[in-house]
């Protein structure tokens, strides 16, 4: 590769940063409107008109609604799961992990509930809307990689095995997080509690006779 070619590839890259970042900055400013209205009363004219940029650059960075709210929730998530692989990564005995884990649980069904009920408003859409289910099996599978190596790490610190496999696994600790963000978004103040303990619980279950 030639000099020239170099700089022409250099150049590239960087538009193609640059385009990056600039979504990550637009899906953020779009975040809170989209959580706070749901997937279908929110327009991007809407999210224009309640962020500092406008329905033409929205346009321009985001094919439509659908694009930007999958965007949204994928950046979100990607967090999320960056969140619970350090649990995994710094917890030294398994009732530390499943401490940490429930904990972990509680605190982001609290802060970010209008969040998590996009997500779901999302995945319940893609029942229905063709054009979204790829993307939303993409962040479930990414979810329940994120919960199989909780369980996974767990079992190792516990030294047993874990009894159900992957998906079941991931569909009892969903099925419990999205039941107490309702009981959270309908004013139960102990629903963050409940949550904390059930972890801990279903963790227990899943890999039994064992705590450390």
């Amino acid at each position: 590769m030639t000099a020239a070619d170099l700089r022409v590839a250099r150049i590239a890259r960087r538009q193609v940063d640059k385009f990056e970042e600039r979504r990550r900055e637009l899906a953020g400013a779009a975040l809170q409107t989209l959580s706070e209205l749901g997937y279908a009363r929110t327009s991007l004219r809407e999210i224009a008109q309640n962020s500092s940029f406008s329905h033409g650059v929205l346009h321009y960075y985001f094919r439509d609604k659908a694009d930007l709210i999958t965007y949204c929730v994928q950046q979100y998530k990607t967090e999320c799961v960056r969140r619970y692989d350090r649990i995994v990564t710094d917890s030294e005995t398994a009732g530390r992990l499943a401490e940490d884990f429930g904990a972990g649980l509680a605190e982001t069904m609290a802060e970010d509930a209008t969040l998590h009920r996009l997500w779901y408003d999302l995945r319940s859409q893609a029942l229905f809307e063709e054009s979204f289910r790829a993307d939303v099996l993409e962040i479930d599978a990414t979810l329940q990689a994120m919960i199989w190596r909780i369980v996974t790490r767990y079992a190792e610190l516990a030294g047993a095995e874990a009894v159900p496999d992957e998906a079941t696994t991931y569909a009892m600790f969903d099925g419990l997080f999205q039941q107490q963000l309702l009981h959270h978004l309908a004013g139960e103040a102990k629903a963050r509690e409940r949550l904390a303990r059930a972890a801990v619980q279903l963790l227990e279950l899943t890999v039994p006779a064992t705590r450390s």
